[in-house]
């Protein structure tokens, strides 16, 4: 099939994309609950007649397209699960659980991902390369690529190339947007653990106070950002949660903060935990507490740096589909943080943003927002593209 019967075909199942995309926005699940998202996801492969795997231990599907003497596999992702939002917007797809919304925009990933299968599926007989369609779950919460690769997936065959794509309202429908090398940040969760000895708020010199100790670690901390880092490297230790003491009268023996920490790369995550661990131990020393700085093993994202060459093939596909002046380079780095890392360090890839943003129509709110929509012509953009990039490698 000609890149020109792709694009053609792409916009010709713009209505059936839109019916599923808003069957699927209806019932949002959160990560890990995702069973009716999985369900509804199969009925649409069985109407396509694709093959695909599902799991006990995780609600992912793999769908997949074999060919005898593939030159190659390419793998493609999109994320399912949703946040725990309350939809604000009225429409005739809006949220039907109650506090749960696909405020992401993994309705629509998902939507371009079965897009994808069915075209695919319908040339199945012109491919020279194996396709492998990842639907992640619990990509929100602690990252669900970690199950596809703990699966072996990424083998059997051996995932050379890898694409993922998101939407963001930012761009307007039609733009593609993505950047060489680092795209997004590093992420961890950090924990601090401050003990003192607990006392008579009316005697303090028995007790030894780990609330005070707590604030000058939260204000000291702020100072690695401003004081340790050059200017042109970039970190971010966000503190957004902090527990301890028991009554207004009880010198506090134990106090727990919790928060984010990102980085660009692991030399920069490295330092600043070196720093901050000095930081925590010392002024919590200087206040006769004891501390520790810790990095939880949950929502740890490496940073997710693209291959250049990759990004390459998106950018000629999208300007050779959407026009010259269709392609953005990001010239910054996000600080969020986005589990397609996790592939990425077994294959080459790329990651990109596909625009849903329409002004005209008021479609401007960011991912992540209670009013958070798209412009339904994305759907087609986003599964041409995903086509297309497979294609490259035909």
């Amino acid at each position: 099939m000609l890149k020109e019967d792709v694009i053609k075909r792409g916009n010709e199942i713009l209505d059936y994309l839109i019916n599923i995309r808003r069957d699927i926005h209806r019932t949002p699940e959160l990560a890990m609950e995702e069973f009716v998202t999985r369900d509804k996801i199969k009925k649409y492969l069985d109407e396509i007649g694709i093959d695909y795997l599902e799991f006990e231990h995780h609600r992912g599907i793999m769908a997949y397209i074999y060919t005898e003497n593939a030159k190659a596999t390419i793998g493609i992702r999109a994320d399912i699960d949703a946040l725990p939002i309350e939809e604000k917007k009225e429409s005739s797809y809006k949220s039907e659980n109650k506090g749960v919304m696909h405020a992401c925009g993994h309705d629509a990933h998902t939507t371009m991902l079965i897009g994808a299968c069915k075209i695919l599926y319908e040339i199945k007989d012109e491919l020279n390369v194996n396709v492998k369609f990842f639907f992640e779950p619990a990509e929100e919460k602690g990252g669900g690529a970690k199950y596809f690769i703990d699966d072996g997936l990424m083998e059997n065959p051996h995932v050379d190339f890898m694409f993922g794509a998101h939407v963001q309202a930012y761009l307007e429908v039609g733009k593609i947007e993505s950047k060489y090398d680092t795209l997004n940040a590093s992420s961890n969760s950090v924990l601090i653990e401050i003990n003192g000895k607990r006392g008579h708020g009316a005697y303090p010199q028995n007790g030894i106070d780990a609330l005070v100790a707590a604030a000058q670690i939260i204000t000291s901390l702020q100072s690695i950002v401003s004081r340790n880092l050059a200017p042109h490297e970039m970190g971010v230790l966000t503190l957004g949660k902090i527990e301890g003491g028991d009554a207004g009268n009880v010198i506090c023996d134990h106090v727990e903060i919790q928060g984010t920490l990102r980085t660009l790369n692991k030399q920069e995550r490295d330092f600043m935990v070196k720093r901050a661990t000095e930081i925590v131990e010392n002024t919590a020393a200087a206040y006769r507490c004891q501390a520790k700085f810790m990095l939880r093993a949950r929502r740890g994202y490496d940073a997710l740096i693209n291959d250049r060459e990759m990004v390459d093939i998106v950018k000629s596909n999208s300007e050779e589909f959407l026009g010259e002046n269709s392609f953005v380079y990001k010239d910054y780095p996000s600080m969020g943080a986005e589990d397609f890392s996790l592939f990425l360090e077994n294959c080459k890839g790329a990651f990109f943003h596909v625009g849903c943003g329409n002004k005209e129509k008021g479609i401007t709110s960011l991912i992540h927002t209670a009013d958070f929509d798209i412009d339904e012509r994305c759907l087609s953009v986003g599964t041409i593209m995903h086509v297309l990039n497979v294609l490259h490698f035909n």
